[in-house]
């Protein structure tokens, strides 16, 4: 009873024993070792990853000289190998001295048809756009004001007619009877008198009658020129007036027509010299991109000055125009042939190149190599240049695959391996043909 009344005392903890001063000190040190570690371990995995890569791509600094050094080898190898190119062969030939321009496609005549007398329009015979010849009847003017003009004229004509034929007659009898000493002299000068203005009145009834006659030819227009009707300015049922500035119609002439262009001052002499001696100078318009030939002419004349703020001078050449491909205002590109060169040197223009000594060509020696020959050019038509001095006609010269030539480059022709190539296979093919032909006649020699 008294166990359970005074239980037995538990043991007191013990008070925790205080760090010593080593232990301070190393946990500082543990802090910062840890990440010193760490980063030493990410230095060396980055190192050993980097050594093998950079071994296998040649060593570092060591195998640039070295891949340097393999490219240049392999520039002067491909420098060393021919170089495939076209060539052709220097030709002799015609060569046409011809002036390109830029011209206007300009009418010959551009008529704005107006009224000549005041009225209602009551017709209009013509189609937008059509072809119409010079004397067709374009629209029609209400002719009866004019008609009842005429008539009046003509009543007044023929009334003053009668008076002076009775006048003549009067002065006939007065003039008898002034021989017959009848009557006096005065009064057969004043019947003189009265018959010239009788006559003056005729004609001046006759002046009106051709008046109004020549009014009712203008109440029917007609066309002036013979061309293309544009658009209709005024509609039927309108009261026109000879003050209405926009007119009726407006009609341009087509067949033929004129281009007006421009070439330097540089060049008048050579054009006048044979346009003075009457040739006829060929012109051949061309389209806007200067590759379709639309229509040949002649050239017409040359302007009487000089343009001073461009040095340059008009010109007018006159075409056909029977397929109607040239339009009035339409830009067009002109050759003007001047004069032909004969038995000239002619190469592809592709062949000639320009530097800093001139024109020059790549030449083709029979080696296959190249050398640069320096050229004096002359007329240029189109793809065809003359050359005036340089060359000999039968050299062949490089037209394609020059930009990768210098002096004494090794070339190769693939335009003639192919030709080669295709000759021997189609001598082989033609020799086994032929020893196919002898075997079978040799076969039929056994059989029979």
């Amino acid at each position: 009873m008294d166990d359970q009344k005074n239980p037995p005392a538990q043991p007191r903890p013990k008070p925790p024993t205080p760090p010593t001063p080593a232990a301070i000190e190393s946990a500082p040190r543990r802090r910062r070792i840890v990440p010193l570690i760490v980063a030493i371990l990410i230095v060396a995995g980055a190192v050993a990853w980097w050594h093998p890569w950079n071994r296998g791509s040649g060593g570092g600094a060591s195998g640039q000289p070295e891949a340097r050094q393999g490219g240049r080898r392999g520039a002067q190898g491909a420098a060393s190998q021919p170089q495939p190119v076209h060539v052709a062969t220097v030709t002799q030939g015609e060569m046409p001295v011809v002036i390109n321009s830029l011209g206007t496609v300009t009418p010959l005549a551009n008529v704005t048809v107006k009224t000549q007398l005041n009225g209602t329009l009551v017709d209009v015979a013509f189609k937008e756009g059509q072809m119409v010849k010079k004397g067709d009847v374009l629209a029609q003017i209400d002719p009866r004001p004019y008609e009842i003009s005429l008539r009046n004229a003509q009543g007044a004509l023929a009334k003053d007619q009668a008076l002076l034929q009775t006048a003549r007659l009067d002065l006939q009898r007065y003039q008898t009877l002034l021989s017959q000493d009848s009557i006096a002299k005065q009064q057969v000068d004043t019947q003189a008198s009265l018959v010239k203005q009788y006559e003056g009145a005729v004609k001046s009834d006759q002046a009106n009658v051709d008046t109004y006659k020549l009014d009712l030819t203008y109440a029917r227009i007609t066309a002036p020129v013979s061309g293309r009707v544009g658009l209709r300015q005024v509609d039927p049922g309108n009261y026109v007036t000879t003050g209405d500035t926009n007119g009726v119609v407006v009609i341009t002439q087509l067949q033929p027509i004129s281009v007006i262009f421009t070439t330097s001052e540089d060049n008048l002499a050579a054009i006048l010299k044979p346009l003075h001696a009457g040739t006829k100078m060929s012109v051949t318009a061309y389209d806007r991109a200067n590759t379709t030939s639309l229509e040949a002419g002649y050239l017409e004349t040359v302007d009487n000055q000089i343009d001073t703020t461009t040095g340059t001078v008009k010109l007018r050449a006159t075409f056909d125009n029977k397929e109607s491909m040239l339009f009035p205002n339409q830009f067009v590109n002109t050759k003007l042939l001047v004069d032909v060169i004969r038995n000239a040197t002619i190469v592809p223009t592709s062949a000639v190149l320009n530097g800093s000594s001139g024109s020059f060509v790549y030449v083709v020696k029979p080696d296959n190599t190249v050398t640069v020959r320096n050229v004096k050019t002359g007329p240029v038509d189109g793809e065809r240049t003359s050359i005036k001095s340089g060359l000999q006609v039968g050299e062949r010269v490089v037209i394609d695959g020059s930009d990768r030539l210098k002096e004494g480059a090794k070339i190769t022709i693939p335009a003639e391996k192919a030709q080669a190539a295709s000759g021997a296979s189609g001598a082989a093919a033609a020799s086994g043909a032929s020893g196919a032909h002898r075997g079978g006649h040799r076969r039929q020699q056994q059989s029979q």
